[in-house]
């Protein structure tokens, strides 16, 4: 309905875990994760951002997916499509963030 179609909703998390295994036999926390995006006018049914294989030489460490996409950068260009915010005013809400513009919305 006309709710769904106003609202976004943006889910993050800094967990991921290591892909190498620690000296216990388990993986310890990690950098890399993912970022969900849904509304009634997302732009979904895709994975975007910048993305890399997942290969030794790729590797944070040598044991940690790289963060690739900084959430700031992607929560700054967001705000800045749904309110019409322009450079300076993102710069309030993530000083320094670069907006990286998915076309999410």
């Amino acid at each position: 309905g006309e709710e769904w179609n106003n609202t976004v909703v943006f889910v993050l998390s800094e967990f991921g875990r290591t892909f190498r295994e620690n000296g216990n036999g388990g993986t310890d926390h990690g950098h890399g994760s993912v970022y969900w995006v849904l509304g009634g006018r997302v732009n979904g049914g895709r994975i975007d951002g910048e993305q890399v294989r997942v290969a030794r030489d790729k590797l944070f460490q040598n044991r940690d997916y790289p963060v690739l996409n900084n959430y700031r950068d992607v929560l700054a260009a967001l705000f800045g499509r749904l309110w019409d915010l322009g450079p300076k005013e993102l710069d309030g809400v993530f000083p320094g963030a670069r907006p990286l513009d998915l076309k999410l919305v």
